[in-house]
């Protein structure tokens, strides 16, 4: 069973090496499929002898005399094609370490360091392309990301430090992070997939970082081409439904008891919202080429210090409200905040949810500040970019709103 294994992992790897040489004639490729897989069962055959012998020496000196061989005969091939690629050879000595592995250690390990590795061998066009395409200000966006993972939050204390006992640091910063990540992860896609942007492209990676901002924008491109109001206005309401989707995802990972009450009226507003771009779409299949939205970086350090500031204005603000005013007033301080801002609020009320008795009232809110929230773009389409582009974005607006308002208590 081991020693199979080991065979397998090298015929997985081989598999791709050998295609990519397989327009080579036979003797002038150093390693092929047959080479891998032999690599692995000889990786295999030395951890057993390795282990039959209780002597891990042997099978390091195995590995060096390998490791000299087939360095050797990819030299010589790489001398004679003039390549410089050293891929090659640290695949052969995986494939050696991991059939061994596989004789002395876990299995499922083993095989899935060598589905990775032929994965990210057979990856190669499609990373070396991204990497053309990136850009330094994402590439700072990940070592922010990782600067507040890794360093930032293992020294933020991880315990309430105010009188009430809602301000965490290190959960506050923990949630600035998740919302932070879910937005470049959002980016992320958009660039790949989204390659000729246009309008609509445009206003979904806007959504990602802030709808109403998007909203501003092209309400804006609406006043100048008023011709072009249908488009602009789809592209409203697809950055309300990103918002929508990912106000959605942040609850459920903060609190998945939220799903029942949240998944219904976020569905059936985000069906209403949908369908209301696509009819959009069909009206004006057009818009205005030269002023198309800048697909702009969701992630920065700035936006991410104040989200976390909010994020803990919010929670102290609702925890107050709850004890001095009561039910009522947190719903009036949902609104309010709705107006500018809904991930605060999110987060606030997923917490506030994990007591059974606040559920109803947590998902309320919830849905209160993404109405109000909808409601205010809708008026500011209209007050920025025109009665028609008003029109095209509050009515659906408000047919989402009352259709998830409807669908809330109905559940």
């Amino acid at each position: 069973m081991r020693l199979g294994t080991a065979l397998a992992i090298g015929l997985l790897v081989g598999l791709e090496r050998g295609w990519r040489s397989r327009d080579l004639a036979d003797g002038q490729r150093a390693a092929g499929l047959r080479t891998f897989a032999l690599s692995g069962l000889l990786g295999g055959v030395a951890g057993a002898l390795a282990h039959g012998l209780d002597n891990l020496l042997f099978l390091g000196l195995a590995f060096l005399g390998f490791a000299g061989a087939f360095t050797a005969f990819h030299w010589l091939e790489s001398r004679e094609e003039g390549k410089n690629s050293v891929t090659g050879v640290v695949s052969g000595l995986l494939v050696f370490l991991l059939g061994a592995y596989a004789m002395l250690g876990e299995i499922r390990v083993a095989v899935a360091a060598g589905v990775a590795a032929t994965l990210l061998l057979a990856l190669r066009d499609p990373l070396h392309e991204w990497l053309r395409r990136l850009q330094w200000v994402e590439i700072r966006a990940v070592l922010i990301l990782a600067v507040m993972s890794f360093l930032a939050l293992p020294v933020l204390p991880n315990g309430p430090v105010d009188p009430w006992g809602v301000l965490n640091p290190a959960e506050i910063w923990f949630l600035a992070i998740l919302i932070a990540a879910i937005s470049f992860g959002g980016y992320v896609a958009v660039k790949l997939f989204g390659e000729k942007r246009g309008v609509l492209v445009a206003a979904l990676a806007g959504g990602l970082a802030s709808s109403t901002a998007t909203t501003l924008t092209l309400s804006r491109v609406a006043k100048a081409q008023p011709a072009a109001s249908p488009l602009l206005a789809a592209g409203i309401l697809l950055s309300g439904m990103v918002s929508v989707t990912r106000v959605l995802l942040v609850a459920l990972i903060l609190n998945r008891a939220l799903l029942l009450p949240l998944v219904a009226p976020a569905g059936a507003a985000l069906a209403v919202m949908g369908l209301s771009a696509l009819i959009l779409l069909r009206r004006d299949g057009t818009g205005p080429e030269d002023t198309t939205p800048a697909l702009s970086n969701p992630l920065e350090l700035g936006t991410a210090l104040k989200l976390a500031g909010f994020i803990a204005l919010v929670l102290v603000a609702a925890e107050l409200i709850q004890r001095f005013v009561g039910d009522a007033g947190l719903l009036v301080a949902a609104a309010a905040a709705g107006i500018a801002d809904v991930d605060a609020i999110t987060v606030a009320m997923a917490r506030l949810g994990t007591k059974p008795e606040s559920l109803s009232l947590a998902a309320a809110c919830i849905l209160l500040a993404v109405g109000v929230n909808t409601i205010t773009k809708s008026v500011m389409a209209g007050s920025v970019g025109g009665r028609s582009l008003g029109l095209s974005v509050g009515i659906p607006s408000l047919i989402a709103v009352t259709a998830g308002a409807a669908s809330f208590w109905m559940v």
